[in-house]
């Protein structure tokens, strides 16, 4: 369990291959704006506790693998590095008209997950299933007759039929 990360109660790993285009597709991550948003993306993912594993940035979109744990959705992260990287962009580059970075990075994107193969998750929910059966099977004795009377007792008193303590001829039980 060493690639997996931990939360209080959770261990997880949840790897998604995101990637997103500028508006309009155009060709605008060059040189030195394309070295210097690399780290911007890095940390900015950092800062919704997410890592970025893998990243390349082409002249018209950008690929990267990410690390996001289980309490952020992909669209808040995605949203977040997006949004902040625009209005970064916008102030590197000096843009007056564009400062808050509105119209940089498109709409949307595309995410994939990364992760173990779906022979090794359909086994998991296999041994899980039978684990759950041996629980079961185990449990079903250690009821005790007064536990189970107790039990069909609770599940008629909702009935019409069950109104009181009091069941046939007056016996109580």
């Amino acid at each position: 369990m060493e690639r997996y990360e931990s939360l209080n109660h959770t261990k997880w790993e949840c790897k998604y291959h995101v990637v997103w285009i500028p508006k309009g597709r155009k060709k605008v991550l060059y040189a030195q704006l394309r070295k210097e948003l690399r780290g911007v993306l890095r940390e900015l993912s950092k800062q919704k506790e997410s890592e970025v594993i893998e990243g390349t940035m082409k002249a018209d979109h950008v690929h990267m693998v990410i690390s996001i744990p289980p309490k952020y959705s992909v669209s808040q992260v995605v949203g977040y590095v997006k949004g902040k990287s625009a209005i970064w962009v916008a102030r590197a580059t000096g843009s007056k008209r564009n400062f808050v970075g509105q119209n940089f990075w498109a709409r949307g994107y595309c995410v994939s997950t990364v992760g173990l193969d779906e022979e090794t998750i359909r086994a998991y929910v296999r041994s899980q299933e039978e684990a759950d059966k041996k629980l079961d099977q185990l449990r079903m004795f250690e009821q005790t007759p007064s536990s189970v009377a107790h039990g069909f007792k609770s599940a008629l008193s909702g009935s019409r039929f069950y109104s009181s303590p009091r069941l046939c001829r007056g016996k109580v039980t």
